[in-house]
């Protein structure tokens, strides 16, 4: 495992995120410095992020909704004025005989007068109806369901965070690491180059060092553009201006990466996922009663109050002009008789919609175990590895160390030289892809069990 593998370990294990959530390279020196923990980043992200604020949204606007179905339970009261110029009167035929004239003759007659106006209020309440009344029921499980949405958005921020944070704490040691070993081959550029003045080497062993240095200061320059990178994706998950400086008060340990982790006991209903289908499947349930109570008459009264007023003259707003009341109270029952069966076809769909609920919580709770399982897998692994690779950099530094006294001491070749260091660089980055999935199974392992904060 060699420059090739290192690599396609930059590639494949750590950069995809960072670049994924970069614009580019950023250079301006941020106005504020923030400086994060885990816990914090994820509460600030929770403050500042855009996409929770827009579920946020979502939720102001289900409260809206809820005191919209509110006011269908409520008095509904209407005001009306209607004035109207009856420009030409329309004309009535009376038979001549009425003012005598002759029979089967008809005399031309305009009734009525030019003016009118009318003013009045009109009132209605619903006594009963089942649709208003399960409404009203279902609008704790309608606000509860949009909270449950943005708890899942706030959710999946928190789960980028982490591993985007995570990512940056080892791109970060193992730019340390990088820094490492250009001190170590420029230390050996300098010895290589002593060695040949003495005449104890070729020009060709100075080269092959000093190409190796090159390409190791090469990769340390695009590692840490891709960190800068990384920076300016986590603070656009976090809703931070770019502007602004970001530090990383957490420090990469094995502790940090195994704390609080492999518990044995876990629910579903700890999962929000899994909350939000028991919420959808009470909101199918409410379908369900509303369809049934559409058999049921509807029951409502009503009242209105009115006055009117006719003149030949436009004179309503003088005193002392008359005006004529009118009013009724009445009380209004419906009764479905037939519709075609469309009550029933809605209630079946109802009656379906419930069923698939109940069938994706069951699918859900499949995919929880498995998650779980394959998270604690992957992390045991990764955990062993890690183990394992600590052990192989330190022996790796070991051999390194002990081919170059030798080289410097003219018992070894600069062959042994690149193929010591090709294997430290090679236990290294399997020792930062191991922590890359110790850290990434942690992640999906509390968010398995619902405990992802």
């Amino acid at each position: 495992m060699n420059k090739q593998t290192f690599r396609r370990f930059l590639l494949v294990g750590l950069l995809p995120l960072l670049i994924s959530c970069s614009l580019g390279t950023y250079a301006q020196e941020g106005r504020k410095i923030e400086t994060l923990s885990i816990p914090e980043a994820v509460t600030y992200a929770r403050q500042h992020s855009y996409q929770v604020k827009k579920v946020l949204e979502d939720i102001r606007i289900q409260q809206q909704v809820n005191r919209e179905v509110t006011a269908s339970a409520l008095p509904q009261v209407n005001g009306s004025f209607n004035l109207t110029d009856n420009i030409k009167l329309p004309v009535s035929l009376v038979p001549g005989e009425f003012f005598g004239g002759s029979p089967g003759t008809f005399i031309p007659v305009r009734f009525g007068v030019q003016y009118s106006a009318t003013a009045g209020a009109d009132l209605s309440q619903v006594l009963f109806d089942g649709q208003v009344f399960v409404g009203l029921q279902a609008r704790n499980a309608a606000m509860e369901f949009a909270r449950k949405n943005a708890e899942i958005t706030e959710e999946s921020i928190a789960v980028n965070v982490h591993k985007v944070y995570y990512q940056l704490l080892i791109g970060e040691q193992q730019l340390e690491l990088f820094h490492d070993n250009i001190e170590r081959f420029e230390k050996l550029y300098h010895d290589t180059k002593e060695i040949y003045k003495n005449g104890f080497a070729e020009q060709l062993d100075v080269d092959k060092v000093n190409v190796t240095l090159t390409n190791l200061r090469t990769d340390s320059l695009k590692l840490k553009t891709q960190i800068n990178n990384g920076y300016l994706g986590i603070k656009m998950l976090l809703g931070m201006p770019l502007t602004d400086s970001l530090v990383l008060s957490d420090k990469l340990s094995d502790e940090l990466i195994r704390e609080n982790l492999l518990d044995s006991a876990y629910s579903f209903e700890d999962r929000r996922d899994f909350q939000l289908l028991q919420i959808g499947k009470e909101l199918n349930d409410f379908n369900v009663k509303r369809y049934k109570l559409m058999a049921l008459p509807t029951v409502s009264v009503f009242g209105n109050y009115f006055t009117n007023a006719q003149r030949n003259e436009f004179d309503f707003f003088k005193s002392g002009g008359r005006w004529f009341q009118q009013s009724t109270i009445g009380l209004r029952i419906n009764v479905p008789i037939f519709d075609g069966f469309r009550r029933r076809a809605l209630l079946e769909q109802a009656r379906s919609a419930v069923r698939k609920t109940e069938f994706d919580m069951e699918l859900l709770k499949l995919s929880i175990q498995n998650d779980v399982a394959s998270a604690r897998n992957r992390f045991r692994d990764a955990v062993l590895a890690v183990d394992a690779q600590q052990k192989n950099v330190e022996l790796a530094e070991r051999v390194f160390d002990q081919t170059r006294k030798k080289y410097e001491q003219g018992l070894g070749s600069n062959t042994e030289i690149n193929t010591a260091q090709s294997e430290l660089r090679a236990a290294q980055t399997n020792l930062y892809a191991a922590l890359y999935d110790a850290a990434v199974a942690k992640v999906d392992y509390l968010k398995a069990i619902g405990k992802i904060y």
